[in-house]
């Protein structure tokens, strides 16, 4: 994740991949322009919605999957790209690819292609993109990755890219909710996998992913 500058969070935290430092730079050009999300309720109220906007990225993933294997291969994902004619370079495709098949089992499988898909997203956040996000598919799921980067954003107070334990409180406590720091903290935790205590975008998906059941889906089927 990101590397620590300092275990003090105003000092700062350096990306440890171009592709982590582009969502950064992303996710901070977003930050300028404000938030639509007033509460982590709200969030939690979208679930229902986003997951059913998650399964219709199916279809995408199973084009994707040419050998009909149940993960997308890095091949794979190179000649989709190609195919589709979506401009990343070599090295920030296999960064992508790297970032997104968090169990290193090199496939992605269904809930890391969302991810995936949502990073392409925020990537190809301007006009000259708006191609690449017709061709995969994205505009029909646009408005469920936009309330994905919109409630990191909420939940990013010192905008930096990251959310952090004390963010998460902050966040949490803004609802008024009762046992707010409990929650925070297991909500927080679920986030960051890997104890650093700081959570990039790519984990607060991968979060999300299993918080609206994804996960426990693919599960079952498999």
């Amino acid at each position: 994740m990101g590397g620590a500058v300092g275990r003090a969070e105003s000092v700062g935290w350096i990306p440890e991949t171009k592709i982590e430092a582009k969502m950064v730079e992303a996710l901070q050009k977003r930050e300028s322009k404000g938030c639509s999300v007033k509460s982590f309720n709200t969030i939690i109220l979208k679930f229902p919605k986003i997951d059913q906007s998650f399964r219709k990225c199916k279809a995408i993933f199973e084009q994707f999957d040419e050998d009909s294997n149940g993960v997308i291969d890095r091949e794979e994902l190179k000649k989709s790209f190609s195919k589709l004619e979506i401009s990343f370079t070599e090295e920030e495709l296999n960064d992508l690819f790297e970032a997104c098949d968090i169990n290193e089992d090199m496939g992605m499988e269904f809930n890391e292609f969302i991810v995936l898909l949502c990073l392409v997203y925020l990537l190809a956040d301007d006009p000259a993109a708006l191609h690449t996000k017709s061709r995969i598919g994205l505009p029909n799921l646009e408005s469920t990755f936009e309330t994905l980067v919109d409630a990191f954003v909420f939940l990013d107070k010192n905008k930096d890219g990251y959310v952090s334990k004390n963010e998460m409180i902050e966040a949490i406590n803004e609802g008024g909710e009762r046992s707010s720091g409990r929650i925070a903290m297991k909500r927080f935790e679920e986030m960051d996998w890997d104890q650093n205590g700081m959570v990039n975008f790519k984990e607060f998906l991968f979060a999300f992913t299993r918080w609206v059941g994804i996960e426990d889906e693919e599960d079952e089927e498999a």
